[in-house]
């Protein structure tokens, strides 16, 4: 059960939390538009466009970027004020032990981390996909990068299309080939010198002027269609040939999800960017648990001189946190080291920081 003390610091933390998100994102959208004014005069986007549509998502993109600095930097500037004016002393002074007073700070940050893992797995990536979708209509810019020449797909463990070209604009590709492979060994070919996407039935394609050649060891059969279509359906179709740069950030967690079970079914290996966001999206919500513990360490202590030295050091962690976490996603993606483990590197070490920190806190 929660008492008056329990209410008095939610309260401040809360308050003081929303306030610093307010100022955060006057600062953010003032320093995106003055960077940006020259682009949106240049292009024809419409300016209800820009106000309700472009700065709400990017808003949400930013905020979500910081959501763990701007917790931190909010526990200390309240708890440093609070130190100040020698309340944290005068609840310790009344017999409230250290860890009695984390509670209150431990419920906040819950309350904050659930709202971040909402954040994180649903509104985030939806902001995302709708920011890069203006990007891609007004400022050609985050254009696809979806390979269409001598493109390799694999659309099953032991089946394996290939391309020389593919056009979008239609959904057709030329010098059309299925291979077939078991244990190691080709036992069929088919070949055709176009094909096309059937719209309106998932996974099919039409082939034109085909060839099947199937293998029994030093056997071959060949079956020739000169002239002819042959239907077949594939797990493949004309968005896998899309790949935005950042995609992995503008799906959301069950989208992601069904991305990663159809890539592993067609034994896929490019999917570790899809891997490292996953976990990402589950391991950084936890570090405002520990961002929150290191800010009332640091702060619960009154000092000389005023709050800032500890607004100094909460900034400072705050970006190195960011900085870890940004540098944690490339090791993660471009190395052989478990994504879980490189995605939590960052909460590991900071943890470790936080027990020293409430070590040696004001008791």
């Amino acid at each position: 059960m929660l008492k008056k003390l329990d209410w008095y610091i939610i309260g401040k933390f809360m308050r003081t939390f929303f306030f610093t998100v307010l100022i955060f994102s006057m600062v953010s959208l003032i320093i995106d538009f003055s960077e940006k004014i020259e682009r949106f005069i240049e292009t024809d986007i419409p300016t209800s466009v820009i106000a309700f549509e472009y700065f709400p998502t990017f808003l949400v993109f930013i905020l979500g970027f910081l959501w763990p600095m701007l917790t931190l930097i909010a526990v200390i500037f309240f708890t440093g004020r609070m130190a100040d004016n020698s309340e944290i002393i005068s609840i310790l002074n009344a017999g409230v032990s250290f860890w009695r007073l984390m509670r209150p700070y431990l419920i906040s940050a819950g309350f904050l981390a659930l709202v971040y893992l909402a954040g994180v797995h649903y509104i985030i990536p939806l902001a995302n996909s709708h920011r890069a979708e203006i990007d891609r209509v007004y400022f050609s810019r985050n254009r696809d990068e979806g390979k269409t020449s001598n493109v390799h797909f694999f659309v099953a463990p032991d089946t394996k299309v290939y391309m020389t070209h593919f056009s979008k604009r239609d959904s057709a590709a030329r010098n059309f080939r299925i291979e077939h492979i078991v244990d190691n060994e080709l036992v069929s070919l088919t070949k055709a010198r176009s094909a096309k996407f059937v719209d309106g039935d998932p996974g099919k394609w039409r082939l034109d002027n085909y060839e099947i050649r199937t293998f029994d060891g030093l056997h071959e059969t060949l079956e020739v269609g000169n002239r002819l279509t042959l239907d077949t359906v594939l797990n493949l179709r004309p968005e896998d040939f899309v790949d935005y740069r950042e995609q992995q950030s503008a799906l959301t967690t069950p989208e992601l999800l069904e991305h990663l079970r159809k890539q592993r079914e067609r034994g896929a290996g490019n999917i570790r960017k899809y891997e490292v966001e996953l976990a990402r999206r589950t391991a950084e919500p936890f570090t405002i648990f520990i961002l929150t513990l290191i800010g009332l360490s640091v702060a619960g202590r009154k000092v000389r001189g005023g709050m800032g030295l500890q607004l100094a050091v909460g900034i400072f962690m705050g970006a190195l946190f960011v900085f870890l976490s940004r540098f944690a996603s490339t090791i993660s993606s471009g190395t052989d080291l478990p994504v879980f483990l490189g995605m939590w590197m960052p909460n590991i070490i900071f943890f470790g920081a936080a027990l020293y920190f409430v070590a040696n806190a004001q008791r």
